[in-house]
């Protein structure tokens, strides 16, 4: 079995540390005297019920600022979709203004089209003052009476943009955006026509503290109906695990004492009648057949899984503060690469337990088994997005920056991960010898089978996360900010001693049936609940507003890549436990 990777957990935290920076920006930074102007950048516009679907905020024919300047983003920022750029409102601090001219354009025929079908799509704006998020539309759609009592949809753009923003002595506290009704363009006919542009502006102090300025944006998850089914979700959680040991408590581990002490105090005539487990010490240690394969699969998801506490580690830190900008991204990247010395100890690890020889092979199993497929989506996709000008594809130049951080880190730290693994693993000592012919499984009760097994394994961990779930996606796929992070952990470790539990007694049913094939068949119960959340992602689709070809595939796409690293790292703890409960029983048993 592979080693501890206790060390490599804190070589990875000292790397984060380096590499994270502060939690916060200093308030140092975001300190202004009157009339100093303060950094205003529109991001992207889309539609709102769409959020892969996202674009530059010039795509749409607004006035151009005299002279147009990018905001470098960074990694994790491209990969959000974030394109800031400067506009023409001028919000300088603690300056009041009513009804300051941005421009007058005439609008042609396309452009007029252009704005037309954003309204029609319920397009919203996005824009960062002082790092703080901005939100607004662009138009609003009214039902007018037709000359034929027919009503007609009117399409109106909004020209009028009122600022609010709150400060507290010399540094920017809130920010609020709106559009005024009485401040519209009729953009109905395609006819030529001029936009009046306006802004105003109005402050306001206030005691909330710099440090407390994005606490607004937690609310949302912290409402009192909203905390209370997250804590129906633990309690649901914990009622199947207490069900779920009681069973096994009961039904197997009752069953598997009793076995334990006649094969440990047995005669000879006993030990000639074997039945069920016992007569299967001859072959339960029979290596699998795909064994490289098996130990990428163990590489990869010990990889994710050590990924997935790195990550919750972090967000105690509070590095993913509400509008912390790409840092769940960069963060994502950076671990996965730095975890791939793991990955490649582990698999290597158990190769050469297991008698393997080609360990090479192994490596290049590990190091394609996750990013292979993930690589293979992002490049249909990206694509997709492509063909749409969307803000969603990635430059050619953060591709290559990607591609240099999987070559120069991830693949060497893999190289020493497997060099490690290889010289640092010990032979496995299986409890009982195997036999040189393998014994014929006998016919199996349908129940016993594999895809009955499954289901049994994926339905009762997949009940324990369900409410989280809808949290979930509508964080990933819509606008609600998901920062409860404790339950969140709870929740996880819940799930992986479901997972767990649950994979031993389904692998003691399977041995008592006399069927010694289980190494492939715990993964593979472990990870079935990745087949039931991704169902639930399709029957999320289907109730919500999502529409459109770019906004499906990357819906569908990225999250059967979620759900296959789901599958990874729940097969892989489940593996681990189901390992650790066949050499325990077998090694209290007395076999010849």
């Amino acid at each position: 079995m592979a080693g501890d990777s206790g060390i490599n957990f804190f070589l990875i935290f000292l790397a984060l540390s380096i590499f994270a920076g502060p939690a916060k920006s200093s308030p140092d930074d975001h300190r202004y005297a009157a009339g100093d102007p303060v950094p205003l950048f529109a991001n992207k516009v889309g539609p709102y019920h769409n959020p892969s679907e996202t674009y530059r905020y010039f795509d749409l024919p607004f006035c151009l600022p005299d002279q147009v300047i990018k905001k470098k983003e960074t990694l994790g920022e491209v990969l959000n979709g974030d394109r800031l750029v400067n506009v023409r409102y001028n919000l300088n601090f603690k300056e009041d203004k009513t009804s300051e001219d941005v421009c007058w354009k005439t609008l042609s025929k396309d452009e007029v089209a252009k704005f037309r079908d954003a309204v029609k799509n319920d397009y919203y704006f996005q824009m960062y003052y002082d790092d703080l998020p901005v939100w607004g539309f662009i138009g609003k759609i009214k039902e007018k009476m037709g000359i034929l009592n027919e009503t007609r949809p009117r399409y109106y753009l909004f020209e009028h943009l009122q600022f609010d923003v709150l400060y507290n002595q010399n540094q920017i506290i809130e920010i609020t955006a709106f559009n005024d009704p009485n401040y519209v363009l009729d953009i109905t006919e395609d006819n030529e026509t001029t936009a009046v542009f306006t802004y105003s502006v109005h402050w306001e102090e206030t005691s909330v503290s710099f440090e407390n300025r994005m606490d607004k944006y937690l609310k949302t998850s912290l409402l009192p109906q909203h905390l209370q089914l997250h804590w129906v979700s633990i309690f649901n959680s914990i009622v199947i695990i207490i069900l779920l040991i009681g069973c096994l408590s009961v039904g197997v581990m009752r069953t598997l004492k009793n076995d334990l002490n006649k094969y440990s105090h047995g005669d000879d005539l006993e030990d000639n009648e074997e039945v069920g487990w016992k007569y299967l010490h001859g072959d339960v240690f029979r290596y699998p057949r795909y064994n490289p394969l098996l130990c990428a699969v163990l590489g990869s998801g010990t990889q994710l899984l050590t990924l997935v506490f790195c990550i919750f580690f972090l967000a105690f830190l509070g590095i993913f503060y509400p509008f912390n900008r790409g840092a769940l991204h960069t963060s994502l990247v950076l671990i996965y690469a730095l975890t791939s010395v793991i990955a490649g100890y582990t698999a290597t690890s158990f190769y050469t337990q297991w008698g393997g020889i080609k360990w090479a092979g192994v490596m290049l199993l590990t190091g394609l088994l996750f990013p292979g497929p993930l690589f293979l989506t992002f490049s249909v996709l990206n694509t997709i997005a492509v063909s749409n000008s969307a803000t969603a594809a990635l430059p050619f130049g953060t591709i290559v920056v990607i591609l240099l951080i999987w070559l120069l880190v991830a693949i060497p730290l893999l190289t020493v991960g497997c060099t490690f693994g290889k010289i640092y693993s010990s032979e496995f000592h299986a409890p009982c010898a195997t036999k040189r012919i393998p014994t014929e499984i006998p016919p199996l009760l349908w129940y016993r089978r594999p895809l009955p097994q499954m289901f049994m394994a994926g339905v009762l961990p997949f009940s324990a996360i369900f409410l989280e779930l809808h949290f979930i996606f509508t964080s990933l796929w819509g606008h609600k900010i998901y920062t409860i992070y404790s339950i969140l952990f709870i929740v996880f470790i819940i799930l992986i001693v479901v997972t767990a539990f649950l994979s031993i007694g389904l692998t003691y049913f399977q041995l008592a049936g006399e069927d010694h094939e289980w190494w492939w068949r715990s993964v593979l119960c472990g990870g079935s609940s990745s087949i039931f959340v991704y169902g639930y992602s399709c029957y999320f689709y289907s109730k919500s507003q999502m529409r459109g070809l770019m906004q499906t595939s990357f819906f569908f796409g990225y999250n059967a890549c979620i759900c296959y690293a789901f599958f990874l790292i729940l097969g892989t703890v489940a593996f681990r436990a189901t390992f650790m409960f066949v050499c325990h029983i077998y090694r209290a048993i007395k076999s010849e």
